[in-house]
């Protein structure tokens, strides 16, 4: 049982640890830069949208002001049964002749995103969702990186602005530490996936979503990689939005880590030789998947002798979960809470790459959830469906 114990630890050790430290270091000694440069490409903007109405007006002000050229872009808004008032919102633009609003009966994101692709005539398919704020200079940016004939998909940045507790500030820490993995495959070759509210694509290289699909973000830029594409993440490119509660992100970490079993089925070459970031794949999608039955392993093997180093494993695990428990109740001044809340935050999460083997047992439909977020009055509202992954 202690062997189990030290592998089980190990592992977790490697994927949280020692994997981001390997990948920094191989991606300093083989980088392989992205060479930018202006390209006046044709560009399909693609906004999915399900009961928007609160965001949608100052999404569209958002994609109408970026620093590209107007007479090159096209809007394609996609209403995904929305039974608020998004499509009215919509019809104050109604004057913007490249502005083009369908309303398609409920099928989900991958359908209204299926929708826009049949639709889309720009070289470039831009995709973003309805809630993020975008940066003047995003389009551009990211275009910029397809004058790289290398490049398939270039995927953007999205900044969480900071919040006011505690609980946002660890979530926020976490997206911190998932980006520089990001920006380390990407300097190697790729990353196996996009941000979903913000990234673009060469349209011959988009394929229609398979119905249900929870990754958007995953399945077309996989498409892309397996055509011989790179994926890469540009720091330029950047939608800001709104601190996430650790609820909401519960829910979508439950969603997209679901999604990432799902699209191992869609894509089994990502589990062979046909991946030439197969030892990545593994080390940074698998092994999140895997971690928590690892924590689970150890602590029914630290359970099961009566040694001494049982009894410190049992006693350091039991402190860091009662820790993890009582952050929920420790007001936001205690100084305690400054470790309690990102212990939550983590567990949490590895909950969440727990929930997410539920794919195999419930249809995909049943894993949105509307996300909340904390707005920038301090209000608690509901957000749309996101695709970030």
């Amino acid at each position: 049982m202690k062997a189990v114990f030290l592998v089980s630890v190990a592992f977790c050790a490697y994927t949280v640890f020692l994997y981001p430290l390997l990948l920094g270091l191989l991606a300093r000694r083989r980088a392989r830069p992205v060479h930018k440069a202006a390209w006046p490409a044709t560009v399909s903007v693609i906004l999915p949208v399900h009961n928007g109405e609160r965001w949608i007006g100052a999404k569209l002000e958002s994609i109408l002001g970026l620093n590209y050229p107007a007479e090159l872009v096209e809007i394609l808004v996609v209403s995904d049964g929305s039974t608020d008032g998004t499509e009215d919102v919509v019809q104050r633009f109604a004057g913007h002749s490249k502005l083009q609003y369908m309303a398609v009966p409920r099928r989900g994101k991958a359908g209204a995103l299926n929708v826009a692709l049949a639709r889309a005539g720009g070289e470039i398919l831009f995709f973003t969702d309805v809630r993020q704020q975008l940066e003047p200079d995003s389009l551009a940016n990211l275009v910029a990186c397809f004058a790289d004939p290398e490049v398939g998909v270039a995927s953007g940045e999205l900044v969480i602005r900071e919040g006011a507790r505690l609980e946002e500030a660890s979530v926020g820490l976490y997206w911190t530490y998932e980006k520089w993995i990001r920006r380390q495959l990407s300097r190697l070759d790729s990353v196996m996936g996009a941000t979903g509210c913000i990234y673009a694509m060469r349209r011959r290289l988009a394929l229609p979503l398979p119905v249900g699909t929870l990754n958007d973000d995953m399945y077309l830029p996989l498409g892309a990689f397996f055509q011989g594409y790179r994926v890469i993440f540009d720091e330029s490119a950047r939608a800001i939005d709104h601190p996430t509660h650790l609820a909401s992100e519960f829910r979508r970490k439950v969603r997209t880590l679901a999604g990432v079993y799902q699209v191992i089925g869609q894509y089994p070459a990502l589990m062979g030789p046909g991946n030439r970031m197969f030892i990545h794949f593994l080390s940074h999608k698998l092994a999140r998947l895997l971690m928590p039955w690892a924590m689970i392993a150890a602590a029914i093997a630290s359970l099961s002798t009566s040694s001494r180093w049982s009894a410190w494993a049992i006693g350091a695990q039991a402190v860091a979960y009662a820790l993890a428990l009582i952050d929920a109740w420790l007001p936001e001044t205690f100084p305690l809470k400054r470790l309690t809340s990102p212990l939550r935050t983590f567990t949490v999460l590895m909950a969440a790459s727990l929930c997410a083997v539920s794919i195999l047992f419930v249809p995909a439909r049943v894993l949105w959830k509307e996300s909340r977020v904390r707005a920038e009055q301090g209000k608690q509202g509901p957000g749309p469906e996101s695709g970030t992954a």
